[in-house]
């Protein structure tokens, strides 16, 4: 039973890429879920983590010897206005673990108080969102998806006032990196030069070996960027608040704040509440990925030779490689959820299939799941057409199983994450583990769980989903 080996990098660059801060601690902490699959997997001892001294970690109450304890710098474009300083406001790195496969990650607490990137925010985090982001960032690991993780939930016994007064909370985040677009933009529009290196050399390091310079890295995060967002579209998820500092270079889905998966499916479909003119719709998602990236790319030029001019030509055209690569991605993706291998016939079908589920706003987990069972045409209240693209569908011999592997039987509905986060709040935990327990077998229908395939009642259904502050 040994406390982790921080093994960190991060602190070797410049000291003006982060911040030295402690925590500001828990004063009653209880931990609600300790992912031991995760813990394992990084080769952490889940009997350390529980124990008292593993406890005062993730509560933020005291740090093991080795731990960085520090807010990473960063700014970004904010729905396209930039914010040239942000930063880790209510987060702290505590250090990088080693895994035994050689892989290297960051272990982050969320919610951990104040750090001089905090504006006037208060550091902390309220429950709601440590459990939202903790259901949200497995489930998407369960299916596959590239992804920060949840290590741990934890209440702090600390009541934090938002709207209203509210149970706080930590989350104990696990990611590659937490390096963003934004990281990038806060030494760009600063002109420096020896940070951007730094920052880059060390992105090349930690992510891309492969690559040898700076274009070549930036080719390699359009590929990773593209083929994630292929991955969105294809589960119907919502990022909500794709700014240039949510943005991972690694190729991670970060931030899910006002994340959500749609229920009934509209290509235009907003649930954020601050994403006022749909910026950041489902439709748009690939748009703003390319947009975010030539941020990036505008950053990297400087370092890309002393011919300015063919430096841009280049970068620009790794840029504009995005489609191609998202279309290629998005083809294998929604080709296999109607149990086809891609083809001009399989992407005349899946358009001609969200059309109709457009016009009905038909739930889109369940007309995709229903293909493989005989149910979707249950979805439509339109039955004949459906039936006319099935009679086409089946001519082309879809692959039952290839569709029951790519999709999930059940998703984080919004209704059912807001039924846990208010019985949490009330202290009953029960609603969470349950849910927790179904989105981590996204694929198996069981009769028990039955329930948490639905779509919501009229009264139950959400709209619209708050960033965690």
């Amino acid at each position: 039973m040994t406390a982790p080996e921080f093994n960190n990098s991060y602190t070797d660059l410049p000291p003006r890429m982060f911040a030295q801060v402690a925590p500001a601690g828990s004063p009653d902490p209880e931990l609600i879920a300790l992912n031991e699959t995760l813990a394992a997997r990084l080769g952490l001892s889940t009997d350390w983590l529980r124990s008292e001294a593993g406890m005062a970690m993730l509560s933020g109450n005291a740090l093991p010897e080795g731990a960085a304890s520090i807010a990473q710098a960063y700014a970004g474009h904010q729905f396209g206005h930039l914010s040239p300083q942000l930063g880790d406001g209510r987060a702290l790195m505590i250090g990088e673990v080693v895994a035994p496969d050689g892989k290297r990650f960051d272990l982050q607490l969320k919610g951990a108080g104040r750090t001089p990137f905090s504006r006037q925010g208060d550091g902390k985090s309220w429950l709601g969102p440590v459990l939202r982001e903790y259901l949200d960032s497995e489930f998407m690991a369960a299916v596959g998806v590239p992804t920060t993780r949840a290590l741990a939930a934890v209440a702090t016994g600390e009541r934090v006032q938002r709207e209203t007064v509210l149970p706080g909370g930590i989350m104990t985040r696990v990611a590659a990196s937490h390096i963003r677009v934004g990281t990038f933009e806060y030494f760009g529009i600063r002109g420096d030069l020896e940070a951007l290196r730094a920052l880059c050399d060390h992105v090349m390091a930690r992510h891309y070996p492969e690559a040898s310079s700076p274009l070549e890295m930036l080719e390699m995060v359009v590929a990773a960027q593209a083929r994630l967002v292929a991955h969105w579209m294809a589960l119907g998820f919502i990022h909500g608040v794709m700014n240039t500092d949510n943005m991972a270079v690694s190729g991670e889905t970060i931030d899910y704040g006002p994340a959500a998966f749609m229920d009934g499916y509209h290509p235009d479909r907003v649930f954020s509440s601050i994403d006022r003119h749909g910026r950041y719709a489902w439709s748009q998602q690939p748009h703003v990925a390319v947009w975010n990236l030539a941020q990036l790319a505008s950053c990297l030029i400087p370092l890309m030779g002393s011919d300015q001019d063919k430096a841009i030509a280049d970068a620009t055209r790794v840029v504009h490689s995005f489609p191609a690569t998202y279309q290629a991605a998005w083809m294998d993706r929604f080709c296999a959820k109607i149990g086809l291998f891609p083809s001009a016939e399989g992407k005349a079908l899946i358009d001609r299939l969200l059309d109709l589920m457009a016009s009905e706003q038909a739930d889109f987990t369940r007309v995709f799941a229903g293909l493989s069972d005989g149910t979707a045409r249950d979805e439509f209240l339109n039955r004949e057409a459906f039936d006319d693209w099935q009679h086409d569908w089946q001519a082309q011999s879809p692959d039952t199983g290839l569709m029951r592997r790519t999709n999930p039987v059940r998703i984080p509905r919004n209704h059912r994450i807001e039924q846990a986060i208010q019985a949490a709040v009330a202290g009953d935990y029960a609603p969470f583990h349950r849910l927790d327990a179904a989105l981590r077998a996204p694929f198996e229908n069981r009769a028990a769980w039955d329930d948490l395939s639905n779509p919501p009642l009229a009264e139950e259904r959400v709209t619209r989903t708050f960033c965690g502050t």
